[in-house]
Parts: structure tokens; sequence; C-alpha cells
């Protein structure tokens, strides 16, 4: 088994980079993504796992419309926003768990769903095929994986073409979104796969592709059914 510290990315440790990590995310607003578990069904009774949860942008919103929310991410130093802000809020529903896509035991029921953000793609194809199939096995038959990613839907061709699109797009400013040399460590350094190498990694796994929606051939955003 790999230890999944050393796949985390180092900055994700950090509680300096820690502290600036929603603005670079741009500040994501979860509330598409909650709409998107509940038009499924799941609501006050649902338990729904963040897998890779970070700073707790989704976990803390979802604690506040659904039953119980477990907070997932290798990171001491995120997971201890996370459970600051739960603490804060008075979100007893909300608990967190240090571990990752691989270490993670689910206790209990089935989940209803499970959501994952910009995570699994710190794990190289092989171990993302094992972590999608631990996925299902945490969640019903019927709940929901809503997951969001840098993925790569172009052919290996376009490579070239798509990536020099992506990197000029970046963000001058570090503090405010990714630069250049980001995009660029992550291309070199990490493990972003293709969309038509993904798909059957899911379908295999037990799951069942319901929504696939991609914005500018990076990044890809999937509404899974557990069959």
């Amino acid at each position: 088994m790999i230890d999944e510290l050393d796949f985390a990315g180092p900055e994700h440790l950090d509680p300096g980079f820690v502290t600036g990590y929603e603005q670079k995310q741009g500040n994501p607003d979860p509330t598409a993504d909650l709409d998107v578990l509940a038009a499924h069904g799941v609501g006050l009774t649902s338990t729904v796992v963040d897998l890779g949860a970070g700073t707790g942008i989704f976990a803390l919103a979802a604690a506040r419309r659904f039953g119980h929310v477990i907070a997932v991410d290798v990171s001491p130093a995120m997971l201890r926003v996370v459970r600051d802000r739960a603490t804060a809020a008075g979100l007893e529903n909300l608990e967190c768990v240090q571990a990752g896509f691989l270490s993670y035991q689910h206790a209990g029921a089935p989940v209803d769903a499970v959501y994952t953000r910009n995570a699994l793609h710190h794990l190289p194809d092989f171990w993302k095929g094992l972590a999608l199939v631990r996925m299902a096995a945490m969640t019903r038959t019927g709940g929901v994986l809503r997951l969001h990613d840098i993925i790569y839907d172009f052919k290996p061709l376009e490579a070239e073409t798509v990536l020099a699109g992506w990197l000029d797009g970046a963000s001058a400013d570090p503090a405010r979104g990714y630069t250049r040399e980001d995009f660029a460590t992550h291309i070199r350094n990490e493990y972003s796969t293709f969309r038509w190498l993904l798909e059957p990694m899911l379908v295999s796994g037990g799951f069942e592709v319901e929504t696939a929606d991609f914005r500018g051939s990076v990044y890809g955003a999937y509404t899974c059914l557990r069959r």
C-alpha cells in the first residue's frame, strides 16, 4: 500500500498554504453540487462522505442540509480548519477523519452519497481504480458519486495545443489563483488522466455515469449512480 501523505502534494500539508487555499481555489460555491445530491434524494436523514475535503468548503455547507457528513482528508492542517469551523458553527453532525481514498474505513450502513473535488488526481491510475471500487463499496445501491477533477478531455495528439491554452489562462497572482508554474507542476508531477480512461474505471468500479460536464477540455464534473 502506498503512503497517501506522499501523494497529497506537500503544499496541502503546510498550514501557511492552507490559509490561502480557498482564495487560490477561487472560493468555489458548493450550492450546485448540494442541489445535485438533493435532486437524487439526499436529504435530512442522509449520510455523505467528502473524500479529500480540504478546508471543508463542501462539507460544512453539506452539514447544513444533510443528516450526517464525514469530512475525510490526509492533511492534519486541512482537517484542523474544518474542525474549528464546524465547532464555531455548532455543526455536531459533521465528523472529521484523517485518511485518504485508500485508507478511509467506513463504519456503519452504506452512505447515500460520496463527493470529491480536485483530489482523485493525486493518485496514479492503478490506485484511482482501487479508490473508485472502495467508493462504490461504501455507497448504497442507487447512491450518488459527485466527482470534480482535472481530467483531460482530448486525444493525446491534441495535448500540446490544449495544455498550452490552459497554461496561458493561468493566474498572474499566486494569491488569487493557480499560476502557469502551478499548472505546469500539475502536468509534470500529478496524475490527471484522460476522460476515455477514467470513464471505464468508473464503470468497472461499480458506477453508472449519469452526466459528464467539461470546461476547457481540462475540468470535468461527473454525476454517477451506484449500480
